[in-house]
């Protein structure tokens, strides 16, 4: 499976943003799609997943702010954001798993300005 993902870009402290993560394949059989985010100098860290399709997990420091989609029918996996903080800036990768393989997309960058 290959991922694209998009939607990065600058934007101000408050501000909005929405990312797109698109499959190859169908995502409909994946275990697992998720966002993580490598901020310079720090390890990658999840930021959001969905497992089985249903169970939703965010980090604590982006919940009530971000929201993990996807839409089966465009194999794409979404990350909406708001209230974006500076902190938030990092490069973001999509993810997915199926059983002990592992796939990533090539990242895009999130900045946010003060």
């Amino acid at each position: 499976v290959q991922l694209q993902a998009s939607g990065g870009g600058v934007v101000q402290t408050g501000g909005s943003l929405r990312l797109s993560c698109t499959a190859s394949a169908s995502i409909h059989a994946l275990d697992v799609m998720a966002w993580y985010r490598q901020a310079p100098g720090k390890p990658r860290e999840l930021v959001a997943e969905i497992i089985s399709g249903a169970i939703v997990n965010y980090v604590d420091s982006v919940k009530g702010r971000f929201t993990i989609s996807r839409d089966i029918a465009k194999n794409t996996l979404y990350l909406e954001m708001n209230s974006l903080k500076p902190e938030d800036t990092a490069v973001y990768y999509c993810n997915a798993q199926r059983g002990t393989l592992k796939y990533w997309g090539q990242g895009t960058q999130v900045t946010v300005s003060s």
